[in-house]
């Protein structure tokens, strides 16, 4: 799917898939939220090459039981897609096996949420075993109880004497039997990545680790192309990184290990949290975290909250942190108007800071990864916080690390090399 619009076979290009948004406006999520969710749900649909024609909201107490969105809603969804030619709908939350089947019996269309979206970007960007691995696996795990509905049509086939548990409920027991045993055996092939992972990070030594966190699309694999003068994957689309990279770094002689992970994003199904896990070992074994934030992103705070309830997920929430302000320069771009008196801009900066340096008890930079701003306190920061936690680990090598005191405050400190790739 994500790559028909962009293909090509035989010099014959391949038609656009095409989409419409359905989203709700609850009890539990307001209009300004469900706006939000519906813009990045646009955004995921765009990272999978599908464009999107039209957006519906309703407004309900709580999603309907069989449908999702009420009848009415239904029917003007169903004509629009019959107007336009529209390929898919994609529906912002997770819904149930029965909810898909009655959407797409009514539709005549292919119907997915957010987490089946979700799972077809993971799939086009996986590149590792690993990664693949665990793709299939939350792919398998997802789609295990929706099997019902890919066998309507043999249901609706059924009659006469006999035909009682006909071919389509076999089909779905073999299909369950079989998909059963796929992910049992997946799960199996994942502990054993998971061995020859941990003897890797043995094999690193007495070395501090440093893993990049936060939401997806807020700049941590540019940052890492900062840090450790290499040339990771980084673009303008969700889940840009999926398989996990890891670089050795040194300032002032003082090496340590730096990671960069997958992004997380909210509504997030909890099966591919856990599928993803072994992805986030670089983060769970880190001895700090950086939580990168898109400070010019409008739900920042909302995106910054996700981050932690899924540190918290994992029980990282007492992990040393470090949270990196990133993209400053658009934040001042869509935030301060051009003709804004330079005091002004600067006291509302330094009011922003300090709020911020406050919140975080200190533990906070501000940045503009892309245009090279305050990158240099980004990495003296960096460099003391790793030294301290060698000399308080690692007592016997202080007199070493103290030997490059008189390095300190130097914008570009030490060399940068590749270590290895996970």
């Amino acid at each position: 799917m994500s790559e028909k619009g962009k293909a090509k076979i035989d010099n014959v290009n391949i038609k656009e898939e095409t989409a419409v948004l359905v989203g709700l406006i609850t009890q539990d999520q307001t209009e300004e939220q469900t706006k939000e969710y519906l813009a990045e749900l646009e955004f995921l649909a765009l990272t999978d090459g599908v464009k999107t024609l039209k957006t519906f909201v309703q407004k309900m107490a709580h999603p309907d039981n069989k449908t999702y969105v009420g009848k009415g809603k239904l029917e003007e969804i169903k004509d629009f897609c019959e107007a336009r030619g529209v390929d898919l709908v994609l529906v912002d939350d997770e819904i149930s096996p029965s909810q898909l089947r009655n959407m797409e019996e009514v539709l005549k269309k292919k119907v997915l949420d957010r987490a089946m979206l979700i799972l077809d970007i993971f799939a086009n960007r996986a590149r590792t075993v690993q990664a693949k691995t665990q793709v299939e696996l939350a792919q398998l795990q997802y789609m295990l109880p929706r099997l019902k509905g890919m066998w309507s049509h043999l249901e609706r086939q059924r009659g006469g004497a006999g035909t009682r548990g006909g071919a389509g409920e076999k089909e779905i027991e073999t299909d369950r039997r079989i998909a059963s045993k796929k992910i049992t055996s997946l799960k199996e092939k994942l502990k054993e990545i998971d061995k020859q992972n941990v003897v890797r990070r043995k094999n690193r030594g007495e070395m501090i680790r440093v893993a990049l966190v936060g939401y997806t699309n807020v700049g941590k694999s540019t940052i890492m192309n900062l840090l450790a003068k290499e040339n990771v994957f980084a673009e303008n689309k969700l889940f840009a990184t999926l398989d996990t990279t890891v670089r050795k770094v040194t300032f002032n002689a003082v090496p340590f290990l730096l990671s960069d992970t997958v992004g997380f994003i909210r509504k997030l199904p909890h099966h591919l949290v856990e599928s993803f896990k072994s992805t986030l070992d670089e983060a769970i074994e880190a001895d700090i975290l950086l939580h990168v934030v898109d400070i010019s992103h409008p739900a920042f705070e909302d995106q910054m909250k996700v981050v932690t309830e899924i540190l918290k997920e994992l029980h990282l929430e007492e992990k040393p942190v470090v949270v990196i302000f990133n993209k400053m320069d658009l934040y001042e771009k869509t935030r301060f108007d051009e003709f804004l008196p330079a005091e002004i801009k600067t006291g509302l900066l330094n009011e922003l800071q300090e709020t911020w340096m406050a919140r975080t008890h200190q533990n906070c930079i501000f940045i503009s990864a892309t245009q090279n701003r305050n990158t240099a306190d980004l990495r003296q920061l960096l460099f003391q916080k790793v030294k301290q936690l060698y000399l308080e680990r690692y007592p016997y090598k202080a007199g070493y690390f103290q030997t490059y005191n008189d390095y300190e405050g130097q914008g570009e400190m030490g060399e940068n090399s590749a270590d290895s790739t996970s």
